[in-house]
């Protein structure tokens, strides 16, 4: 094995809350935990990566377990060959580290890229109208191009959402874009009965995940009258599911795996309909998310990231020097 070739790895977790609960069809939110990770080459230089605890799917005990069971000196060879095996998050997080060892975010390569204005996240149920006035309040002094919300829905009870959603569209701007998240919590009815309510609404980007992961009939027919984002579809479609779906795909590269073969892909101008989201990260996973989004954007189907603007606390965890969050998370 060659010295040279051999890489040290080290790791810290780390843990904060929201500072506001996002309430879902599948639970609240209000915390997140983590790892952060750095691969060391002998010669000084460093990458770094996050392994990120899965979004409301209770335990991160196998992840624990998977990243201390990573050798602290590994060759690099060993590491690319375990990377297909092991959880999705740490992939993530150790081709993050890895793509950054090969120099992205370098000034031979560019540099790390800024995220394009991102969507405005808006909480479930009757905190999405004083949300709105806020963003709209924000949007006059830093108005994006165009004013772009996320609402989360079928998280309170279906006729309160609906007298929302007619509150809302009365105060949204015509040039405003609006995307609902059910994140699967719709059956084919109540979907049918928003989609018979907005079909012909101009300011609907999509529907995200309106209905359960695995409907995929379900979807295939909503999508067949109004613009359908999937999202906790994306691990359960087959190939064959996946060429045939010609929608909207919402990524989270965080909670997907080896996230290098999407970075080729936003390069090469070759990922469609593809819009890049937040699992909520610190720093360290936000400066490759964003490098990320902004590559999207140049691409052939430009859309606002999903990047929670003002749904992370401040402080030195979400600085963009790694450094800085290695040391926050101490």
């Amino acid at each position: 094995m060659s010295v040279k070739r051999l890489l040290q790895l080290s790791w810290r977790p780390y843990r904060f809350d929201l500072p506001r609960r996002l309430v879902t069809s599948r639970g609240a939110l209000v915390q997140r935990r983590g790892w952060l990770l750095r691969l060391s080459t002998p010669d000084g230089y460093c990458g770094w990566g996050e392994a990120a605890a899965p979004l409301l799917s209770g335990s991160d005990t196998d992840l624990a377990a998977a990243i201390a069971a990573v050798p602290a000196a590994i060759e690099r060879g060993a590491l690319e060959l375990q990377l297909p095996q092991l959880p999705p998050a740490l992939a993530c997080g150790l081709g993050m580290a890895l793509a950054e060892l090969d120099g992205l975010g370098s000034v031979a390569q560019g540099g790390w890229r800024s995220a394009p204005a991102a969507a405005w996240l808006l909480p479930a149920g009757e905190a999405a109208l004083p949300a709105v006035e806020q963003v709209l309040s924000h949007d006059c002094i830093h108005p994006p191009q165009p004013l772009t919300l996320k609402w989360k829905v079928a998280a309170v009870g279906d006729a309160q959402e609906r007298a929302l959603l007619d509150a809302l569209l009365q105060r949204l701007p015509q040039a405003s874009r609006l995307r609902l998240d059910a994140n699967g919590g719709w059956d084919r009815l109540t979907a049918g009965q928003w989609v018979d309510r907005l079909e012909s609404e101009p300011r609907l980007e999509w529907m995200e995940q309106p209905l359960a992961p695995h409907d995929f009939q379900g979807l295939q027919a909503l999508a067949a009258r109004v613009p359908v984002a999937l999202d906790e579809s994306l691990s359960h479609l087959s190939e064959q599911q996946r060429s045939a779906w010609s929608g909207w795909l919402v990524r989270r590269p965080l909670q997907e795996g080896d996230p290098r073969p999407l970075l080729r892909q936003l390069e090469a101008g070759a990922a469609p309909r593809q819009m890049l989201s937040t699992a909520f990260e610190t720093g360290i996973g936000q400066r490759f998310l964003e490098h990320l989004a902004a590559l999207q954007a140049e691409g052939p189907t430009p859309a606002a990231p999903g990047l929670a603007p003002g749904w992370s606390p401040g402080g030195d965890l979400f600085s963009s020097d790694p450094q800085r969050v290695w040391e926050a998370a101490a």
